[in-house]
């Protein structure tokens, strides 16, 4: 009786949902990681933006009772947020597309 699975990597958990690469599948690795680093730094770039407005927000609300600073910490939360999410689909979203039009 096995109780854990058998030996076997993260490739094998996650190969079935992680999109492949569509139109850039025929870029080199140096390509393929350039495009990732970018991607990488424009998600933390937003999660910074999202960070600072929730401190703005706390800020604006608590310290100054400032609801215009508050405001607009809420405005940077969800531009933060949202480019979080739109980077972290572009892959999803360029083989989709790609898909479709093949």
């Amino acid at each position: 009786m096995f109780i854990a699975a058998e030996k076997g990597d993260i490739t094998t958990i996650i190969g079935g949902i992680a999109p492949d690469w569509g139109p850039f599948g025929s870029l080199g690795n140096e390509a393929r990681v350039m495009i990732e680093v970018v991607m990488a730094v424009a998600i933390l770039l937003c999660l910074g933006i999202a960070i600072w407005g929730a401190a703005k927000q706390r800020i604006g609300a608590t310290a100054l009772r400032d609801t215009f600073s508050a405001e607009q910490g809420k405005g940077l939360i969800v531009a933060g947020l949202t480019g979080v999410f739109i980077i972290g689909s572009l892959g999803t979203l360029f083989t989709i597309v790609y898909g479709m039009a093949v």
